[in-house]
């Protein structure tokens, strides 16, 4: 095996890809800061649907999902998300 999967070519399009879409965070609902810096909660990441360890595919666009980064580390490698709780408005 030559290095990190996740650096080549294939997986940094499929990131480009999704990144191209801008959409809402898919466990939360929430609008992602596409320009904060990767650090940041709520930057983008790349989320699989079917976790890696799991047996996802790494370059399957339909495993591919855009969460927070924050979203993302919560979720681990549950294949369901915990429901967040949303307030009916805001206090």
């Amino acid at each position: 095996m030559a290095g990190n999967p996740r650096n080549g070519r294939p997986y940094r399009r499929l990131v480009d890809w999704l990144r191209s879409q801008r959409l809402p965070c898919w466990l939360c609902g929430h609008e992602i800061g596409y320009e904060l810096d990767a650090r940041h909660p709520l930057s983008f990441t790349l989320d699989h649907l079917v976790p890696l360890s799991l047996g996802g595919d790494l370059l399957d666009r339909t495993n591919a999902r855009a969460a927070h980064r924050r979203c993302n580390s919560s979720r681990g490698n549950r294949t369901t998300a915990k429901p967040q709780p949303r307030a009916s408005r805001r206090w």
